[in-house]
């Protein structure tokens, strides 16, 4: 029971954006389907599956980046000797770091200004997609300080060129 929890947890990020991308393709299916065939739409379809789609784009990004899989161009730093392999990936964790933190910064004071406003057709807050944002960095400028302390205490690989 507690591997389980500790898998689910673990992969929360991967699940949300997977959840959030099958209820987005699900909803689209079911309102071709009812146009087509029913002739009529079901009106709040698209502004579930719009929220949906955000939260699976930025929680997914989440994701990514913690499994650090966001294309990245490392050519000239795998050029260098492994101590300035070791001092460009520090400074390469710190500017990721501040850039997370920043936005995560940024999100807060974007989500208080769209609390108050409502989508159009359901009329929910805006809030509710726009927090997709809010953890996502949120998460982002975790793994980065984790990157970070994980980088800094890793021994130096390969020694001298």
């Amino acid at each position: 029971m507690y591997q389980s929890i500790k898998k689910v947890l673990s992969n929360i990020e991967l699940i949300i954006a997977s959840g959030a991308i099958i209820v987005t393709t699900l909803l689209v299916m079911l309102n071709v389907f009812t146009r087509y065939f029913l002739k009529t739409g079901i009106f709040w379809t698209e502004e579930v599956a719009t929220a949906c789609f955000v939260w699976s784009v930025f929680v997914g990004a989440a994701a990514g980046y913690k499994y650090r899989a966001h294309v990245g161009v490392d050519m000239l730093v795998n050029l260098c000797p492994p101590k300035t392999k070791k001092f460009i990936t520090i400074v390469v964790d710190l500017i990721l770091l501040l850039i997370n933190g920043y936005i995560t910064y940024i999100a807060v004071i974007y989500l208080s200004l769209s609390y108050t406003k409502p989508t159009p057709v359901l009329g929910i807050s805006t809030a509710y997609i726009s927090s997709s944002i809010l953890v996502s960095f949120a998460l982002m400028s975790l793994y980065s300080v984790m990157f970070l302390f994980k980088d800094i205490k890793q021994p130096v690989q390969g020694g001298t060129k």
